[in-house]
């Protein structure tokens, strides 16, 4: 009756839209509930129904070795005949395994001169088509909101009921099992929530390699020392990062410090950086010291970004940092500004260091950007040479490896000076 008194159209044109509360206000009502319950019924039915399990793989994988050519000189393929008379006989089974079998799969696969597929082929393509799915009906549980799109705290939940059907991750101990979430989720938002709103679609989440990196978690053989180290996800780099996010703690109060993050890599990251990194991304004051210091989320975020320079999401990390005049554009100020303090830090150690004009002068030849003295993110990102630059105005130790890269190249040992 408030709502007609105050719009009296709506006694003539019925509402039909109503703005989504906040959830902060559906903390107590019964509709997220029973959304949540809608969505789990609807998922068990479309398991039920429409997914394949491992019983139905055998079955599928039986099939097509019985139908296979023997005239194609090997067991491993199959003519379209055979392909359609595994459709007729698992049609008798559920209307589940026609779409795998339609005359269009077939002809997605290229065939040889008798017309027939690679058997292993299609089987692939079977086995990982149904591995999104299961994944998608896995994430879609934890949409709450049921939009298409996970939360920070929907993910952890995610990761976090994820790490016991894990083998690789058998002897991680419970009381590191937060850690380990944060460190997980942080690589998702890092790289498919550039901007930072908060939440990932599961469309990204599926076409992206991240979760296969994650589920590469699911072989039952350990991995080797170089894949477990260049997987984030594996245990001994989850327990890296901590690692040394514990040892630049050196006041051990849980949190970093200026003075503590600038010994992050190998201590010569230059103040003129440190100082952008604490203005522009989330901090605490201390309450003592009265200092901005950095949580373990952030510090993920800022490991990163170091870790994966050259890609574009790196890239806009430092860009925020770089852009101090937030100009969307960099040019020989801005250079210089970064770059003298390259020069300040590499002189207390008693290091030549080039000219800082001509320093300059090399990086908008490696750019080649498309508006001459001046550098925008997209240059950055299409001379495939951002990294390089990067850290050629943040990292002293970064730069005087590209200064005698060329020496480098002939005594590899070098590259473990100590600065």
């Amino acid at each position: 009756e408030d709502a007609e008194r105050r719009c009296p159209s709506l006694k003539s044109i019925p509402r039909f839209y109503e703005k989504r509360s906040r959830d902060a206000d559906e903390s107590n009502s019964l509709r997220p509930r029973v959304l949540r319950a809608a969505v789990t019924h609807l998922l068990q039915r479309k398991t039920a129904e429409e997914l394949l399990d491992e019983e139905d793989l055998h079955v599928i994988g039986a099939l097509l070795k019985k139908h296979a050519r023997d005239n194609c000189g090997d067991d491993g393929f199959i003519d379209y005949d055979g392909f359609a008379k595994i459709r007729e006989e698992l049609a008798k089974r559920g209307d589940r395994f026609v779409q795998f079998f339609m005359p269009s799969t077939f002809l997605k696969f290229p065939r040889d001169l008798n017309g027939c597929i690679a058997i292993i082929t299609f089987f692939t393509f079977v086995v990982r088509k149904v591995n999104i799915r299961q994944t998608r009906v896995s994430l879609s549980y934890y949409d709450q909101l049921g939009c298409g799109f996970l939360r920070e705290k929907d993910m952890e939940n995610f990761i976090f009921e994820l790490i016991p059907t894990l083998p690789q991750l058998n002897s991680l101990h419970e009381e590191f099992y937060p850690f380990y979430v944060f460190t997980a989720v942080r690589k998702f938002f890092f790289f498919l929530d550039p901007k930072r709103t908060g939440r990932v679609r599961i469309r990204d989440l599926l076409s992206s390699p991240i979760i296969t990196e994650l589920y590469e978690l699911r072989t039952e053989q350990s991995l080797g020392a170089q894949e477990a180290e260049s997987n984030w996800f594996s245990m001994e780099s989850a327990l890296k990062v901590y690692g040394a996010y514990l040892e630049l703690d050196s006041d051990q109060n849980g949190m970093l410090s200026k003075a503590e993050l600038k010994q992050y890599g190998s201590g010569m990251l230059t103040e003129v950086f440190i100082d952008r990194v604490f203005e522009e991304y989330q901090t605490y004051r201390d309450a003592e010291t009265n200092e901005r210091e950095m949580d373990y989320k952030t510090f993920l975020d800022f490991v990163l970004a170091m870790e994966n320079k050259n890609s574009r999401q790196a890239i806009q990390y430092f860009w925020k940092l770089i852009d101090i005049h937030h100009k969307n554009c960099l040019d020989s100020f801005t250079i210089n500004y970064f770059f003298r303090a390259i020069f300040r830090l590499l002189c207390t150690k008693n290091i030549d260091v080039p000219p800082v004009d001509d320093v300059k002068d090399e990086i908008f030849d490696m750019v080649k950007s498309e508006k001459p003295g001046i550098i925008t993110m997209q240059d950055l990102i299409n001379c495939r040479q951002g990294g390089t630059v990067l850290s050629m105005l943040i990292d002293a130790a970064a730069f005087w490896r590209y200064d005698h890269r060329e020496s480098l190249l002939m005594e590899p040992d070098d590259d473990d000076i100590k600065f």
